[in-house]
C-alpha cells in the first residue's frame, strides 16, 4: 500500500475512496515499532523516533506507525477538534471524529461504533491493521479525549494502539508542526473486527451494580467517575442543557484534572497515579467501572489505572453512556441521583 499523500481541499477521510488496486497485505517480514513505544504512555521524544521508523517507500506494505489526532470539545466549549487539527498537528497525521465514527442511532452522543463502520472509519484513515498508532490530543487540553479513542481501537482488536503523553509536550519541546487543510491519505480495507464486549458495560448492569450498593454479599464493583467534582456533587451543573447533575450511589469521585500534571496536562507517572488511587480508597482488587460524562473521559481514568498498574485489567470496564445515559433512564426520586448537601 502506498503511503504518499498530497495536499488537497478538505474532504472528510470517512467519503474517501479506495483506489482500484488497494488491498490489505501482509508483510512478509514484520518491523515491529515496539521496540520504541515499550508502554501504552509515549513520550513525544520515543513518538519522533517511532515516525523516523517509517519506510520511505511509496510502496512498502511494512507496518508504520500513525499519528492519530483525537481532539474532542465539550459542546460548552468554542474550539472545535477539526479546526485545531487544522490548525497545528502532527505532519502527516490523521484526524478521528468522535462524534462521527459513533452509533447514529443511539440517542446518546459518540457511543461505539459497530464493527463494521469502524472498519470503514479505518480504512478511510488509510491505516491499516497492523499499523502501530499513537493518538493524541489538541495542544490546548494536553490530555482529554485521546485515551478514548485509543481505548476503542483496543475494544475492536487493534491492540497495537498508545497515547501520546502529550501533544502539549511535542509542541513546547520543538518537534515538527504543519498547518492548513490536512493530507489525503490512500484508503484500503481494513478487516471487520471482533468487538471485545467485555471492556465495556450497559446501564441495565450499572443499575444492578447501584442498587447493590452495600448490599451483603454483593461483588463489590467500584464505579469511578472521572467528571469534575462540582458536576459530581451536584453543586455546578452539566455542560448539556436539562441533564441532572450529581453522581450514581457509592460511585467515586476521580477527576481527570486529578491524574494530569498542572502545567504540562500530561498523565502524572505511575506511582504518583498509585497513591491518589489508594487516597480515595479505590481497591485493586475489585471489579472497576470507569464513568464520565458521555464515556470519554472515563478512558483517561482507565489509561491511568494502567500507567500504575492499579487493577486487573480483565475486571476494568467502561460505561459508554455514562452520566448523560444515567441521567436520562434514572431520576432522583428513585434514589439513584445523589447529590451533596
Amino acid at each position: 500500500m502506498a503511503t504518499a499523500v498530497h495536499i488537497m481541499r478538505f474532504r472528510s477521510p470517512l467519503l474517501s475512496r479506495c483506489r482500484p488496486n488497494c488491498q490489505f497485505i501482509r508483510p512478509a517480514a514484520n518491523i515491529s515499532t515496539h521496540r520504541f513505544l515499550s508502554s501504552y504512555l509515549v513520550t513525544p521524544a520515543e513518538l519522533s523516533e517511532a515516525l523516523k521508523k517509517n519506510s520511505p517507500s511509496k510502496i512498502s506494505t511494512a507496518p508504520r506507525t500513525v499519528a492519530l489526532c483525537a481532539s474532542w470539545f465539550l459542546p460548552t466549549s468554542p474550539l472545535n477538534g477539526l479546526q485545531t487539527f487544522r490548525e497545528k498537528r502532527i505532519p502527516n497525521s490523521r484526524f478521528f471524529d468522535l462524534d462521527k465514527v459513533s452509533d447514529k442511532h443511539s440517542p446518546y452522543p459518540h457511543m461505539l461504533p459497530s464493527a463494521s463502520d469502524f472498519a470503514k472509519a479505518m480504512s478511510g484513515l488509510g491505516i491499516r491493521k497492523d499499523d502501530t498508532v499513537v493518538v493524541y490530543d489538541s495542544h490546548e487540553l494536553g490530555i482529554f479525549s485521546a485515551p478514548r479513542v485509543g481505548w476503542t481501537l483496543k475494544a475492536f482488536g487493534h491492540d497495537s494502539v498508545h497515547v501520546l503523553n502529550n501533544f502539549k509536550l511535542w509542541v513546547e519541546e520543538g518537534y515538527p508542526t504543519e498547518s492548513g487543510e490536512f493530507w489525503d491519505v490512500n484508503t484500503c480495507v481494513y478487516p471487520i473486527p471482533e468487538f471485545d464486549g467485555s471492556k465495556v458495560v450497559e446501564f441495565e448492569e450499572v443499575r444492578e451494580v447501584v442498587k447493590d450498593y452495600n448490599k451483603e454479599g454483593a461483588e463489590g464493583v467500584q464505579i469511578l467517575d472521572a467528571r469534575p467534582h462540582g458536576r459530581w456533587s451536584g453543586a455546578d451543573p452539566e455542560p448539556r442543557p436539562g441533564l441532572e447533575s450529581g453522581h450514581m450511589p457509592g460511585s467515586i469521585s476521580v477527576p481527570v484534572s486529578e491524574l494530569l500534571d498542572p502545567v504540562s496536562k500530561t498523565i502524572l507517572p505511575g506511582d504518583k497515579l498509585r497513591k491518589i488511587f489508594e487516597a480515595k480508597g479505590i481497591d485493586p482488587n475489585r471489579p472497576i467501572i470507569n464513568s464520565c460524562g458521555t464515556g470519554v473521559t472515563a478512558a483517561v481514568i482507565d489509561a491511568a489505572l494502567r500507567e500504575a498498574g492499579f487493577g486487573d485489567n480483565s475486571k476494568i470496564r467502561l460505561y459508554d453512556g455514562s452520566w448523560t445515559e444515567w441521567a436520562q433512564r434514572v431520576k432522583v426520586s428513585d434514589g439513584l441521583i445523589v447529590k451533596e448537601a
